[in-house]
């Protein structure tokens, strides 16, 4: 069970999704196009496409953007178990016909609510989750979903917090990856532009401490499940040959 990961940035990569996954006998194939390593034209048995600081059309900054955005609606069209984060939410919401834009409210950082809505209860990643904290460090947005797809979690500000296209790909606003350690070092690194827009660094990550627990609970449920997902396609696959 081989899941390919493009990286955007070297900051923002697998965090604790990298146990968990392995945990569940996935084998993660990182490829940094950040570094120069090219997008290949096809995922292995999965997809999961990692966050950064680029916006989702910043094409002339980003030369890997438009492969990247080919191999994740190839993957969607395929079938193929995909997982946009963050960026990689944004990233798959136009490769797929919808819309991204820098967020009108601004920076959303740091733990908040997301609300899972009545089509999650049969979700295979987000069934049985009633309200749940997530990470967040965004300032653009979805604000328009692709043709089809199915609105999986809400929060507020910004509403799009997780979509499913298919049966097999999902995006999520938010960083399910990203621990204590993770944030903390996403804020050091961040420390003069958050205080510069107001926000108290100390705060920030005290908050994410605080929820620890019930983001381990969580997110290592959401992708373990993932992983289930990777592995039965799998096998739909090898029964097919």
């Amino acid at each position: 069970m081989r899941i390919t990961v493009v990286e955007n940035e070297a900051g923002a990569g697998l965090g604790a999704f990298a146990g968990w996954l392995a945990d569940s006998g996935a084998e993660c194939e990182v490829v940094r196009p950040h570094l120069g390593e090219p997008i290949p034209r096809r995922a292995r048995d999965g997809l999961i496409v990692l966050g950064g600081t680029a916006a989702a059309w910043e094409d002339e900054r980003f030369p890997w953007l438009p492969e990247t955005r080919a191999l994740i609606r190839s993957s969607v069209e395929n079938g193929v178990p995909t997982l946009g984060v963050c960026l990689g939410a944004q990233l798959m919401a136009l490769a797929c016909g919808g819309s991204v834009e820098r967020g009108e409210h601004g920076l959303e950082v740091g733990v908040t609510e997301v609300v899972p809505l009545p089509a999650a209860a049969d979700d295979p990643l987000f069934t049985g989750f009633g309200p749940v904290p997530a990470v967040q460090y965004h300032g653009d947005a979805v604000t328009r979903l692709p043709e089809g797809a199915v609105p999986l979690a809400v929060g507020d500000p910004y509403p799009n917090q997780a979509y499913r296209l298919g049966e097999r790909a999902w995006g999520v606003q938010f960083h399910p990856e990203a621990d204590v350690e993770v944030f903390t070092d996403w804020t050091g690194h961040s420390a003069d532009h958050l205080t510069g827009l107001g926000h108290s660094v100390e705060e920030l990550n005290a908050g994410v401490k605080a929820a620890e627990e019930d983001l381990t609970r969580t997110w290592r449920t959401f992708a373990r499940r993932f992983a289930a997902v990777v592995e039965s396609a799998g096998e739909g696959t090898d029964a097919a040959g």
